[in-house]
């Protein structure tokens, strides 16, 4: 570039901006601070589901009972002071059990009757949905057109949801009986797959102590639901550099055997890649990741960082692969080593 040449500024955030990201780092250490007083450990759960959040997406987590996935979303609510709703999927769980039917009550005048909405659970800022492969396709469903649309449909009469809203819902990965999948198509419109581990053998002396007690933490109120837009449109409007869209469009493609850009033994192990959405989330997470850090431009690191949560449940491996114990945990992570070393 000529030096007399001015410098480019699409990269360069105004200073309101600029104010605003540091406000944000500084009310997410707030936030993993309050979420340590009820939450030991699960640092990158913690980070993870925080990326989500501020992303505008939904996660799902996978992990086993007792690692305190419930308390954890239920403490994001109460530190973000925004209302919570857990919904625990059963196989009779109907769709008007989530999103509310329609039921009679009195007017009051000349004792007529009148149908009035009644509003479900899924009218919440953060909807716990428990064991969501639990429930069969038409209850699912109705949860992901709220997920999707941000309202719901009842009796054919649409009703908004108030944002910001957040869906976690949780699978368990070891029992699989009386279960219903999810299809891919609807495990592409969660943001995340979170994979929620056993704690270190530390953490879990810390939880048998701090938790067998009569006392309960209190956590304080860090951001309302205002604020929480605002960071979500902040975070969209920080900057991306352009080789950062090509290394997401090159990590993706590389995913789906049927391309080119695959290498050989994506073809022997992968039977679906993942689709344009999951480019669309690396960069959203990057641009999150990077904001709650404090960073005024997201990064490669960035990237690399939300690539498995992204990609893990986008990328369906073939009998080859699970002979094999090749999960698409692993095929992620030897292509983001392999482009690393390119």
């Amino acid at each position: 570039m000529d030096a007399t040449q001015p410098a480019p500024t699409d990269h360069i955030l105004p200073p309101d901006d600029v104010a605003a990201i540091d406000q944000l780092g500084q009310t997410y250490a707030a936030l993993k601070s309050e979420l340590g007083k009820a939450i030991i450990g699960q640092e990158r759960v913690i980070e993870e589901l925080a990326i989500c959040l501020f992303a505008k997406g939904h996660a799902l987590l996978m992990g086993v009972p007792g690692l305190a996935k419930t308390l954890l979303v239920s403490s994001v609510a109460r530190t973000f002071d925004l209302s919570f709703n857990r919904i625990q999927f059963t196989p009779d769980l109907m769709p008007a059990d989530i999103t509310g039917t329609d039921i009679i009550q009195e007017s009051g005048i000349g004792g007529r009757r009148e149908f009035e909405f009644a509003r479900g659970p899924v009218f919440a800022n953060i909807v716990l949905a428990d064991e969501i492969n639990r429930a069969p396709a038409k209850t699912q469903s109705a949860m992901l057109e709220a997920m999707q649309e941000l309202k719901v449909t009842v009796l054919g009469r649409s009703y908004d949801l108030q944002p910001p809203f957040f869906v976690l819902a949780t699978q368990n990965p070891v029992e699989q009986e009386g279960t219903y999948p999810l299809p891919e198509a609807q495990l592409d419109r969660f943001m995340f797959l979170i994979e929620v581990d056993y704690p270190s053998a530390a953490e879990e002396k810390r939880i048998a102590r701090e938790t067998t007690g009569s006392a309960r933490a209190i956590l304080s109120h860090l951001l309302d639901g205002p604020a929480v837009l605002a960071y979500q449109q902040l975070v969209r409007r920080l900057p991306v550099p352009e080789h950062l869209y090509d290394y997401a469009v090159s990590i993706v493609r590389k995913t789906r055997p049927g391309t080119p850009e695959a290498p050989a033994w994506i073809k022997d192990h992968v039977a679906w890649g993942a689709g344009p959405r999951a480019v669309q989330y690396l960069i959203l997470g990057a641009k999150a990741r990077a904001a709650l850090r404090g960073r005024y431009m997201a990064g490669l690191d960035d990237l690399e960082a939300v690539a498995v949560p992204v990609l893990g449940h986008r990328v369906i491996t073939n009998f080859t692969a699970e002979s094999q114990g090749v999960t698409s945990k692993k095929v992620v992570e030897r292509l983001i080593s392999e482009m690393r070393e390119s």
